[in-house]
Parts: C-alpha cells; sequence; structure tokens
C-alpha cells in the first residue's frame, strides 16, 4: 500500500479565478490545449447548485483480495488506509477518488465526511458510492458520486491502496495537487502547469459569452453573437469598457 503527503497546492486566486469560470469553458479550453478528455465521468452532483474547486487529494482503491485485506469496518482503524486522505486536509481541498466505478462499497459516509467538512475541505468525487445519502446531503461539502449504497468502504469488492498517489478517476488521470473544478455539468481536472494560460483563454472566452448571452436574451442574431462574427467584435470591445 502506497502513502504519500507531497502535495503542492496551488494559489487560492488561481483556484478561486478557475471555479468562476466553470467546468463547461474550463473543458472547451483545455481540449484546445491538447488535453482531449479533461472531464472525470461518471459522477454526478448530488447538491444541485454546487460548485467547488480545489487541489486534488487522492486516494486510490484495487480489487479486494483478502490476504492484503482482510478488516472489519472498525477493527484497527488506523491501518484502513481510506481514512488517512483526510488527515492531510487543508482549507479548499478537494478528495478525488479511485473506487473503480463500484456500485457496492460505500467510500465515505455521514462521520469522515463531517470530519472533511469540518478541516474546511469543498468537496469530494468519487467514481463510486458514498453511503448515508440522508445526513450526508446536510453536511456542507459538495458531492460528486455515481451513487448511494449501505455497504461500508471494503465490504465487498474493492480495498484501499494509495493515499496521494495519480489515480484513474471516471477515465482521467489526476495527480495529487491537480486542480479540479466541480459543478452542475460534473468535474474537470486542470494540469497545475496549465492553468496560467488557461485562465488567459477562459477568461476571455467568458466574457465574450456574457456579452454574447445578454444579445441573445435581447433576441440578437445568433449567427452574429454565437460564436462572435467579426463584425460583432466592434460592439463587444466597446461593451467591454463598461463592465468592472
Amino acid at each position: 500500500m502506497t502513502h504519500t503527503n507531497n502535495i503542492v497546492r496551488p494559489s487560492r486566486a488561481t483556484v478561486d479565478a478557475l471555479r468562476d469560470i466553470g467546468s463547461a469553458t474550463i473543458a472547451s479550453e483545455l481540449f484546445k490545449l491538447g488535453i482531449r478528455h479533461p472531464n472525470i465521468r461518471g459522477p454526478v452532483s448530488q447538491k444541485r447548485g454546487r460548485v467547488a474547486a480545489g487541489p486534488a487529494l487522492t486516494l486510490q482503491f484495487m480489487p479486494k483480495r483478502e490476504d492484503q485485506f482482510g478488516a472489519a469496518e472498525y477493527d484497527d482503524p488506523e491501518r484502513q488506509l481510506h481514512r488517512h486522505v483526510m488527515y492531510h486536509t487543508e482549507p479548499g481541498d478537494m478528495i478525488v477518488v479511485d473506487a473503480r466505478g463500484d456500485m457496492d462499497s460505500g467510500i465515505f459516509g455521514e462521520m469522515m465526511l463531517t470530519y472533511f467538512a469540518g478541516k474546511g475541505g469543498v468537496g469530494v468525487v468519487i467514481d463510486g458510492c458514498i453511503r448515508d445519502a440522508g445526513p450526508a446531503m446536510d453536511i456542507d461539502v459538495g458531492i460528486w458520486v455515481r451513487g448511494f449504497t449501505p455497504n461500508f468502504h471494503a465490504q465487498t469488492n474493492i480495498m484501499p491502496w494509495g493515499v496521494n498517489v495519480p489515480v484513474a478517476c471516471g477515465g482521467a488521470l489526476v495527480l495529487p495537487g491537480d486542480i479540479v473544478v466541480a459543478d452542475d455539468d460534473g468535474a474537470v481536472v486542470v494540469p497545475v502547469a496549465m492553468a496560467d494560460e488557461l485562465l488567459a483563454r477562459a477568461g476571455d472566452h467568458h466574457n465574450w459569452e456574457e456579452f454574447t448571452r445578454l444579445r441573445l436574451a435581447q433576441g440578437g442574431d445568433m449567427r452574429k453573437y454565437y460564436p462572435l462574427r467579426e463584425d460583432a467584435q466592434g460592439e463587444y470591445e466597446a461593451w467591454r469598457k463598461t463592465q468592472p
């Protein structure tokens, strides 16, 4: 089993700027920068309207093999690696879990999510399930999962194997410290080294979409405003000068 705490966190200003842009624009601009599948496919938001962004703490599960993991739910809790990912939590962090798409294992429950929120964590993205669905909805943390189950994390098919290691979550590679942005459209992964260039591109994209939305709501011609045609550029630049 692997366990490391080597997390280099990006600046909060960078994370907040990406959070404000949103997953859809980020996915589009990352595609233009050569990242074909930046989105984590499978987990969906369980709290509509919730938006979260932060550096990724990662947890990896493997197929269960009883000679490697045979503990019951509360046997020697500190040997149960899945709780260790939360010990590294700093305010603004996200936890990303490769649970192999398993629908029988509840990776976290009410108590662990309560602890994570109390440490300042803002969201979990799990390619699998959690349990204690009712209480979990009242905890102040974003939840992106495939579903819910009454089983505990290693009751059936999988076992925790690595903390803060590279993981494959929903078909996307996530490295510890990558910036994860999640909202109603899903979760996307931003490589830290690409964050500044992405912000420059996505910020402009976000701005012209705001202008376009305004014009379309006023009955403007979609052929002219979405995307911006050359004869709309002057109008857009004039509008930008009036914005904060």
